[in-house]
C-alpha cells in the first residue's frame, strides 16, 4: 500500500518542526477526546484508576515483605529502595500513561486497521500514542509518587537545590528512554507482527528490574543493562549518586548525570526506527 509521501520524504528542518508541532496537537486533541470520553462515566474511572492504585501498592507490598525478614537488600536500606522504586515506577507509569499504547501495534498490522490511520492527515506516530489514552493510569503514577515522597523523606540525603534538580530530571529522563522503548517495541512489530511481549519483557519488565538495586544482580547483567539497553540511566547511577554510592561497574562520576543525554539519543534512535517500520509496511489488503 502507498503512504503519503509525508511520512517518507525528505523535509526542510523547519518543516520537520511543523510537522512536530502538528503532532503534538492531533495529540492533544485525540487525548482530549479520550478524557471526555473516559469522564463521562466518573464512577468506572474512578474505580479502574483505585484498581491500578492497588494493584501498584501490591508491588511495593512485596519489598516489604522482604525486608520484613532482612534489614537491608544488596547493602540498601528499605528508604534506599523506596528511592529505586519510586524514580523507577513513576517515570515508567509517565511513559505507559503517554506512550502505553505502542504495544497494540501488531494487532493494527494483523487485521489492517494500520491502513486507517496511513490515510489521515496526523502524523501516525500521534494517532498511535494517543489511541485510547487510558486515563486510570493515573493511579500507578500517584502510587508510585507517594513511594518516592516517602523515600525522599526518610532517606538519609541532604537534598540540596542541585539534588533536587538531579531527582527531577532523573524521573523525566527516564520516562523519555521508557517511551522510546515503547516506540522501539512497536516500530519492531511492523516486521514481527506479534511481539508485543517481547516489548513489555523491556519495558515493565526493565521498570521491575529496576526497583532494586543493582547489587543484588550479576555484574553481566548489570552491564547489559547500562550498555546494551540503557536502563540503568533510568535510576541506577543518578541514585546511586544520590545516595553517594558508587556504581558496580565503576564507571566515571560524569556517567551519573548522562541520563538526559542518553534520553534524547535513545528518542533519536526510535524515531529512526519508526520511520523505517512505516516504510515496511504492507497492508493486508483488507
Amino acid at each position: 500500500m502507498a503512504r503519503p509521501c509525508s511520512e517518507s520524504s525528505v523535509l526542510p528542518a523547519e518543516t520537520y518542526g511543523a510537522r512536530a508541532w502538528s503532532g503534538l496537537r492531533a495529540y492533544g486533541h485525540i487525548v482530549a477526546m479520550w478524557v471526555r470520553s473516559t469522564m463521562a462515566y466518573r464512577t468506572s474511572f474512578l474505580m479502574l484508576a483505585a484498581g491500578a492504585f492497588a494493584g501498584s501498592v501490591l508491588d511495593f507490598v512485596a519489598i516489604l515483605i522482604m525486608f520484613s525478614h532482612v534489614r537491608v537488600l544488596g547493602g540498601f536500606s528499605l528508604p534506599e529502595v523506596a528511592l529505586l522504586y519510586g524514580t523507577s515506577s513513576t517515570s515508567l507509569g509517565l511513559a505507559d500513561l503517554l506512550l502505553g499504547s505502542f504495544d497494540r501495534i501488531g494487532a493494527r498490522v494483523r487485521d489492517g486497521t494500520m491502513d486507517t490511520m496511513l490515510v489521515r492527515p496526523v502524523p501516525v506516530l500521534a494517532q498511535v500514542a494517543a489511541d485510547k489514552f487510558a486515563l486510570r493510569r493515573l493511579g500507578r503514577i500517584a502510587q508510585s509518587v507517594l513511594v518516592l515522597g516517602w523515600g525522599v523523606y526518610a532517606a538519609h540525603v541532604d537534598w540540596s537545590p542541585g539534588r533536587q534538580a538531579l531527582l527531577a530530571v532523573t524521573v523525566l529522563a527516564g520516562g523519555a528512554i521508557f517511551g522510546s522503548l515503547f516506540v522501539l517495541g512497536g516500530a519492531f512489530q511492523f516486521w514481527a507482527q506479534d511481539a508485543a511481549e517481547v516489548q513489555n519483557s523491556f519495558t515493565y519488565g526493565g521498570g521491575t528490574l529496576l526497583e532494586y538495586p543493582p547489587t543484588v544482580f550479576a555484574k553481566e547483567l548489570v552491564r547489559g543493562a547500562t550498555f546494551v539497553v540503557p536502563l540503568a540511566f533510568v535510576n541506577w547511577l543518578p541514585v546511586l549518586r544520590l545516595l553517594g554510592r558508587d556504581d558496580p561497574l565503576g564507571l566515571p562520576g560524569w556517567v551519573d548525570f548522562a541520563g538526559p543525554a542518553v534520553a534524547v539519543l535513545c528518542c533519536a534512535l526510535a524515531g529512526l526506527a519508526w520511520r523505517a517500520g512505516l516504510r515496511a509496511y504492507r497492508s493486508t489488503g483488507s
